[in-house]
């Protein structure tokens, strides 16, 4: 058991040492974001947070969002609008 528990808090920690701290800032709207945690920049959008699937380990929030539905978008041709 002791093994388990060790095996677990490893990949948890090696996990979380790949994320970006975000520091705060406002936007162009005037809205303030909270300076936050996210996962740090790659090539895919699966292991995000948001994404369906994942858990954010820092507010334990299921992911919403559809990453095939972003991937479908970003290869729609659109970028040149």
């Amino acid at each position: 058991m002791f093994f388990t528990v060790l095996a677990v808090l490893l990949c948890a920690s090696s996990a979380l040492a790949k994320d970006t701290y975000v520091n705060g800032y406002v936007k162009k709207d005037g809205t303030y974001v909270q300076p936050h945690y996210r996962a740090a920049p790659n090539s895919t959008t699966y292991d995000n947070y948001s994404t369906k699937g994942n858990i954010n380990p820092y507010t334990w929030e299921k992911g919403t969002v559809d990453p095939e539905r972003d991937r479908d978008e970003s290869d729609s041709g659109d970028r040149d609008r």
